[in-house]
């Protein structure tokens, strides 16, 4: 079986056998189910058994609380072995292309469970490599949606970013969650738009919704709340450490890089220094809206 699934207007493809666990663990692509089209951005498949070519080591990732990947290159691809955590065994391993455009994935036997983990790591992978010299950034925030606009907040895990977007909904009327860990930036004719996504961490709010952003803040746990607008240099370095990003393919990094750069130039971009209270949240939301 093969399904298309729509996320910030780029068609991937997924494809399984029928009785696969893909399509009943699944079910936060179920919003963005597509059509089948011809003009598909990146593609996966699910194998039982998966070859894996010599490769040479290039990164792994070992960040306590994250999972573990382990990426390595070989004539023609990559090799992308995952883990839930660092100190766990590896329960699938990803073969893609050169530039992330289509891959195979395998998760092992016994390790059925992490189907939905092996996906989601794999899939938002492929899309973000795949899409990033397409004016496209996946990046790790949270979203609120307020008067027709979407704004993102940033920051390292556990500076407050979902607490801040809770605290918009709960004190100022008419907010709503769009995605609360991996929304996507698009620049397209000139403007730049936030999109929701299959993506969304703990918090289980997959929205095929998408909306001009309005602005972008980065969240700073202080004792005292105060805000202040980014320089552009500034408002750029912010956005880098919060995008999903592999430096090692050229043309994915330029691309990164030159959309960047086009979005901090279009779009305001704050530092928030803050306690976790509704005043935080009426400062924020009256500095970015001007409401």
């Amino acid at each position: 079986m093969k399904k298309y699934y729509k996320i910030a207007e780029h068609v991937i493809a997924i494809k399984a056998e029928d009785s696969s666990p893909v399509w009943t663990m699944c079910p936060n692509y179920t919003p963005f189910e597509s059509e089948a089209s011809d003009s598909v951005v990146c593609s996966l498949e699910f194998v039982t058994h998966l070859e894996v070519p010599e490769a040479v080591l290039v990164h792994d990732v070992l960040e306590k609380g994250f999972p573990r990947l382990r990426i390595s290159h070989f004539d023609g691809g990559w090799i992308v072995e995952m883990s839930p955590e660092r100190d766990l065994p590896f329960v699938a391993c990803l073969k893609a292309s050169e530039g992330f455009e289509s891959g195979m994935i395998e998760v092992f036997p016994g390790k059925e469970k992490a189907t939905r983990f092996a996906l989601d790591n794999a899939m938002m992978m492929l899309f973000a490599l795949s899409t990033a010299t397409l004016g496209t950034l996946e990046i790790h925030s949270s979203v609120t949606l307020w008067n027709g606009k979407g704004y993102a907040f940033l920051g390292k895990s556990g500076t407050g970013k979902s607490t801040h977007s809770r605290l918009w909904k709960e004190n100022i009327p008419g907010c709503e969650l769009l995605n609360d860990d991996n929304p996507i930036i698009r620049i397209i004719d000139g403007q730049a738009r936030i999109y929701g996504s299959p993506w969304s961490g703990k918090t289980p709010c997959y929205k095929n919704l998408s909306a001009p952003l309005g602005a972008v803040v980065r969240i700073s746990q202080s004792p005292e709340n105060k805000i202040h607008r980014l320089s552009v240099i500034e408002a750029y370095a912010s956005m880098f450490s919060s995008c999903s990003a592999f430096r090692e393919i050229k043309d994915t990094a330029d691309g990164l890089h030159a959309t960047l750069a086009e979005l901090v130039s279009k779009v305001p971009m704050y530092l928030l220094d803050c306690r976790p209270d509704a005043e935080a949240a009426h400062l924020c939301h009256s500095t970015v809206t001007g409401q």
